[in-house]
């Protein structure tokens, strides 16, 4: 009998979104009007957002950090990307998993975002 399997070297902590699927853009934009309500850019180009997973059945599944795990809309903030990401033509439902692995760091924010922020 043997235990789990660790991971193997090299495979990334988060895993990857669907690119390649033809509503993966929409949903990113949907994700870009949504904002942190402590800092004026949108989640995703904090790097909240980790993967969109979107199902030949157009299923929307989100895997989403915060800056911190007592970030005072941790339990909102799920719901704000639900309502942003459903009215997206096409998406049948969407299911969002908060994660605090890896832990969310400045490194993930877009340029844009640190620009924004000053940190550029």
């Amino acid at each position: 009998m043997t235990g789990p399997t660790p991971p193997l070297e090299g495979t990334p902590l988060i895993a990857p979104s669907t690119t390649d699927h033809p509503l993966y853009d929409a949903v990113v934009e949907a994700c870009r009007t949504v904002y942190d309500p402590e800092i004026p850019v949108n989640i995703y180009d904090l790097g909240l957002i980790y993967t969109i997973d979107i199902s030949s059945e157009n299923s929307v599944k989100i895997v989403m950090t915060l800056t911190a795990p007592g970030c005072p809309v941790a339990g909102d903030m799920p719901g704000w990307i639900v309502d942003a990401i459903e009215p997206v033509a096409g998406v049948k439902d969407v299911d969002v998993e908060l994660t605090w692995d890896p832990q969310w760091g400045m490194d993930m924010m877009s340029d844009e975002a640190r620009l924004e922020l000053g940190f550029m």
